[in-house]
C-alpha cells in the first residue's frame, strides 16, 4: 500500500495531532502563568491567601514550579501523562479556589478548559512530535548497533 495513503488511513493520526494541539497550547499557557508566580510572587502570594491555600508562600512556588516544568515537559512531549495528571489536579485546585472566589473567565473558563485538555492528554498521550514517542520507538527497537 502507498505511504501516503497508509497515512490518510491511520485512524491514529488525527488523534496524534490533536494530542499534539493540546500539547503546545497547554504548555505555552502553563508557562506564561508559571511565570506570573515568580516575577509577581507578592501578588500571587496574596492571592493564594485570599483563596484560603495553607502557606500561601511556599505553595505559590509549589504551584510555579509544577506549572514551569510541567508545561515545560508538556511541549517537549516528555513524561506528558504523568504531568497531564498533575496539572489537570493543579486546575481542579484553581477552578476550587480562585473559581470560588474570584470567579471570571481565567477561573472559570480557562481553567476548565485546560482541565479538560490535561484529561485528554492523560487519555491519548503525547501524541505527535514527542520525545515519549521517540523513547518508545527507541525502546522497542533497541540501541543503536554499535552503541553497546
Amino acid at each position: 500500500m502507498n505511504v501516503s495513503l497508509t497515512r490518510l488511513l491511520d485512524t491514529r493520526a488525527p488523534l496524534a495531532r490533536a494530542a499534539l494541539a493540546v500539547r503546545l497550547a497547554a504548555g505555552v499557557t502553563f508557562l506564561g502563568f508559571s511565570l506570573g508566580k515568580f516575577i509577581r510572587h507578592g501578588a500571587e502570594r496574596a492571592a493564594f491567601e485570599r483563596y484560603g491555600i495553607p502557606f500561601p508562600d511556599m505553595g505559590t512556588y509549589l504551584i510555579g514550579g509544577l506549572e514551569l516544568v510541567g508545561g515545560t515537559a508538556l511541549l517537549i512531549g516528555l513524561l506528558v501523562r504523568p504531568f497531564a495528571f498533575a496539572l489537570a489536579c493543579n486546575m481542579v485546585g484553581a477552578i476550587s479556589t480562585a473559581g470560588r472566589i474570584d470567579g471570571g473567565p481565567v477561573h472559570l473558563l480557562l481553567a476548565p478548559t485546560l482541565l479538560t485538555g490535561m484529561l485528554f492528554l492523560v487519555w491519548a498521550g503525547p501524541g505527535a512530535a514527542s520525545l515519549d514517542g521517540r523513547l518508545a520507538a527507541r525502546s522497542l527497537t533497541g540501541p543503536p548497533p554499535g552503541s553497546a
